[in-house]
């Protein structure tokens, strides 16, 4: 039997990775180099692309970064185009890229709902779109759609955030019914608060972040480099059976 090396691995695997430049989408990016697969990555921070590039580069993968603005429809459809005409084709989509705007329903603008929808919701469409035909032509792939806890259990606040996300794991499961025949898996993450620099931004002052932990059986809030390594899982032949999935990381807080 082969170890376990052979089946967790993105060796001579090519991926695309939205909303690259920090957070989660840089560390997915540098779990996927230290995996052995080239890369694009997008965002909309130059300065942040050029981090997670050079991360990338020095562990020896070559690694494309895009700017792109997924809030048009141009955008997701010029950066899958340019990832295939790097990379020649994308073995692995990561759509990781959102945005949030934490407001209630009778106070949140038309502008905000709309800009939540297209990039947490028609974007990740788009770029599916746009890369897997190329897919279907060489009969495999991986689609992994970030999405969130707050997209199976809406909070307060987070109204257009939630429905963009709960519209993200059902077009998962839509991946999955017309794509898994060619051997395409399409699964989604779901996870809590997660300790990016954002995370520990909005969660790290303990009046508001403990309270919160107090509900998360496991009494803490997640890493990044944990969704990294589920995000790295999924795009391993070792999930070559999973898909259409929405895999819930939130230390069993659904649970209760």
């Amino acid at each position: 039997m082969p170890d376990y090396s052979t089946r967790i691995t993105l060796a001579n695997q090519r991926a695309l990775i939205t909303g690259a430049s920090r957070g989660l989408g840089a560390e997915i990016a540098s779990v996927f180099a230290d995996a052995g697969a080239d890369l694009v990555i997008t965002g909309r921070d130059a300065a942040g692309l050029e981090a997670t590039r050079q991360v990338v580069a020095k562990k020896g993968r070559r690694c494309l970064s895009i700017e792109a603005d997924l809030r048009t429809v141009e955008g997701p459809r010029l950066a899958g185009e340019r990832a295939l005409e790097f990379l020649g084709t994308v073995d692995i989509l990561v759509n990781n890229a959102g945005v949030v705007f934490v407001e209630n329903l009778l106070e949140s603008s038309l502008a905000h709902w709309e800009e939540t929808q297209n990039v947490n919701l028609r974007a990740p469409f788009l770029l599916a779109q746009t890369v897997v035909p190329k897919m279907i032509a060489q009969r495999r792939g991986k689609l992994i759609n970030i999405s969130s806890l707050a997209g199976v259990l809406a909070p307060e606040g987070h109204g257009a955030y939630s429905a963009s996300k709960a519209g993200l794991n059902l077009l998962t499961q839509a991946m999955a019914a017309e794509w898994a025949r060619y051997n395409i898996q399409a699964n989604a993450v779901a996870p809590t608060v997660i300790l990016t620099a954002m995370g520990r931004q909005v969660w790290g002052d303990p009046l508001k972040g403990d309270p919160m932990k107090a509900r998360i059986p496991s009494r803490r809030f997640g890493e990044p480099v944990e969704v990294a390594d589920l995000v790295l899982f999924l795009a391993s032949p070792a999930s070559d059976f999973i898909c259409g999935q929405v895999i819930r990381m939130d230390g069993g807080l659904s649970s209760c």
